[in-house]
């Protein structure tokens, strides 16, 4: 006989206190913390205990008893149900203030090094349609809301084209205005959706599997370049050109269509082969005259308006006089290193997508600077003592890591190689306290400025410099 379910309590006129780095309110019960989703400080609400541990707990609230002065209306339709966004209920400048304390707190919590005074956080200045990347996923079977369970009409038929629903795999959410992307790709993705249905094309089974119609990717550019990428995960040459001519027919402003047969288990691009059906194979973004070629593999900050900000901080902090010599980690598509090449002697990108370090030669081509360097391959075993002798020591090492933060093999050969100064630009404040605590035998942290390229969620950027004892 199967054990019964213990029924978690329901807990009335519990006051939110906080927010967590998760982007989850606080609430404190009893000496114990209780996260839940799409509160904010200010409210008070009946909240139903949904999972239990011995130190902390998680709930969803079944009714506000009142709210806070500090919330504002959720300007999207899916909010709550959407998993992006999840901020859009606080006012942007109490964001950046539960921003900012982030960073403070895992700098100094989880660094435990010595800090000067942090900057104050850099805000966004468009908080709506600021991203130039967005992926949508086919489904045959659509996430129904609350609204849609209650009531006892048929709710029509189940394609939908949307967000995964978080923290389930095989459930999207059909989408039919998002605020993240100019509103361009609103209009692609709910004619490409139309289409589709209009002319019985099979959205795709997650679970076992099938259907013609996978996923669809949008980037744009600053300049106002577009590139569609449709993914089929069957090969039907008919339905795929028709849906092609049509794409390209109604939306001139695209130009690169390209699409891929990924007959994979996951959705992943990066080991497909990319046709390119009309238009050019890539577009371009440019930043203070450089031009980036972007193609459908390469990794480019989401934010273009904020990763200038973010670039000409970390190029800043770098403090180049013309004579230096600096190593760019995890240079990605030599945005970075191309961008501060002109104020450097020698640059030397290294990062592991093969790809992108030909994208990071090309871009440098392109924008005729000759003083730079690219190594494709695994950071820890690249970046080792033989190479830093043979390509020279740096005066400056930049690092922008990928969320996990540098392996500590990476760590031990920068402390090798003393740079005068390191710039390390995080995406994870958490990971990056770590790194630095790692690093505090050689450097102290000298500069620290907070960066959000992603408003209304809990993400921050963070750049800190460390200079040499």
């Amino acid at each position: 006989m199967a054990k019964k379910r213990k029924q978690l309590p329901l807990l009335e006129k519990i006051p939110i206190t906080g927010v967590a780095a998760e982007g989850k309110a606080i609430a404190r019960i009893d000496g114990m913390t209780l996260f839940v989703p799409f509160a904010v400080p200010g409210d008070v609400a009946d909240i139903q205990i949904t999972k239990k541990k011995s130190n902390y707990a998680e709930g969803r609230v079944v009714r506000f008893e009142s709210l806070s002065e500090k919330r504002t209306a959720a300007f999207c339709d899916h909010f709550g149900v959407c998993g992006g966004c999840k901020w859009q209920i606080l006012p942007y400048e109490e964001q950046l203030k539960y921003k900012q304390q982030q960073v403070e707190d895992n700098l100094t919590r989880i660094g435990k090094v010595e800090l000067p005074e942090i900057s104050p956080i850099l805000g966004a200045e468009e908080t709506t349609f600021y991203r130039n990347k967005l992926e949508f996923t086919f489904s045959d079977k659509r996430w129904l809301t609350e609204q849609e369970l209650g009531s006892v009409s048929d709710p029509g038929q189940m394609n939908g084209l949307g967000f995964h629903i978080p923290g389930m795999f095989d459930k999207v959410l059909d989408i039919r205005k998002c605020w993240l992307q100019d509103d361009l790709s609103n209009q692609i993705r709910n004619a490409v959706r139309s289409f589709c249905l209009e002319n019985g094309y099979t959205f795709f089974d997650l679970r076992n599997q099938s259907g013609l119609m996978r996923t669809l990717i949008l980037r744009n550019t600053s300049a106002g370049e577009w590139m569609v990428i449709v993914v089929f995960y069957e090969e039907d040459e008919e339905k795929r050109e028709r849906l092609l001519n049509f794409i390209a027919g109604k939306f001139p402003q695209i130009t690169s269509l390209l699409y891929i047969i990924n007959r994979k288990a996951n959705d992943t691009i990066t080991d497909q082969e990319v046709v390119c059906w009309k238009g050019r194979d890539h577009i371009v973004e440019e930043m203070e005259g450089l031009q980036f070629k972007i193609g459908p593999k390469s990794f480019y900050q989401t934010n273009s308006r904020q990763a200038y900000n973010l670039y000409r901080i970390a190029r800043e902090f770098a403090g180049l006089t013309g004579s230096e010599c600096v190593y760019d980690l995890y240079t990605g598509t030599g945005t970075i290193a191309n961008f501060v090449a002109r104020m450097a002697d020698k640059v030397i990108g290294i990062e592991y997508v093969e790809e992108a370090i030909e994208d990071a030669k090309e871009n440098s081509r392109n924008n005729n600077i000759a003083n730079t360097s690219f190594f494709a391959g695994d950071m820890r075993k690249i970046l080792t003592a033989e190479f830093i002798r043979e390509h020279g020591r740096p005066d400056v090492i930049i690092t922008d890591p990928p969320r996990a933060g540098m392996h500590d093999d990476v760590i031990d050969t920068i402390l090798f190689a003393e740079p005068q100064r390191i710039v390390y630009v995080s995406c994870n404040p958490a990971t990056q306290a770590r790194d630095l605590n790692l690093l505090e035998s050689k450097y102290r942290v000298t500069r620290v400025q907070p960066v959000d390229m992603f408003p209304h969620t809990h993400h921050v950027e963070c750049v800190v410099l460390m200079s040499r004892l």
